[in-house]
């Protein structure tokens, strides 16, 4: 659980720094707090990460964070294309960079996929995007949250 805290706490600043959403899918939230807000109000005040939370609230006040069930047959389509990252791509399924930021200029919302902890997205939700994408081009693995500012840096910085 702390893993999770910590990492949302990381990702809530870079989404608002970078204009993106963040949207979690089976996080272990305890069931008390329920709205985003108070999802966001409770990792706050677990950490000191993010200007102690306060920029992962700011997401949520501004409407840019959901949370949702782990996915079954799909993510929610209103969230964009979804994009595994990871450093194991499917050849027949692997993306680019340039492809990415392509589908964004063009006007495509795009959902990428991040795992958490050693074994990242798990099999059953890793099968369902279209997309595979490595940011390293070198099959790297990467630490989750080093992984979310390099994917998030790099496409944001693309021309």
């Amino acid at each position: 659980m702390e893993a999770h805290r910590r990492a949302l706490a990381r990702a809530g600043p870079l989404a608002l720094a970078f204009d993106c959403n963040l949207a979690l899918f089976g996080f272990p939230f305890p069931e008390e707090p329920g709205t985003p807000k108070e999802l966001a109000e409770w990792v706050a005040s677990t950490t000191s990460i993010g200007g102690d939370g306060r920029y992962f609230v700011e997401l949520a006040e501004k409407g840019r964070f959901q949370s949702f069930p782990y996915p079954g047959k799909g993510f929610p389509p209103q969230l964009g294309e979804p994009i595994l990252t990871t450093s194991k791509p499917d050849p027949k399924l692997s993306i680019t960079l340039s492809d990415a930021k392509r589908m964004i200029d063009t006007g495509n919302s795009i959902l990428l996929v991040f795992g958490l902890g050693p074994h990242g997205v798990p099999k059953s939700a890793s099968g369902i995007p279209r997309y595979n994408l490595d940011i390293t081009g070198g099959r790297y693995s990467l630490e989750t949250c080093t992984a979310l500012g390099a994917v998030v840096g790099a496409l944001c910085a693309y021309q």
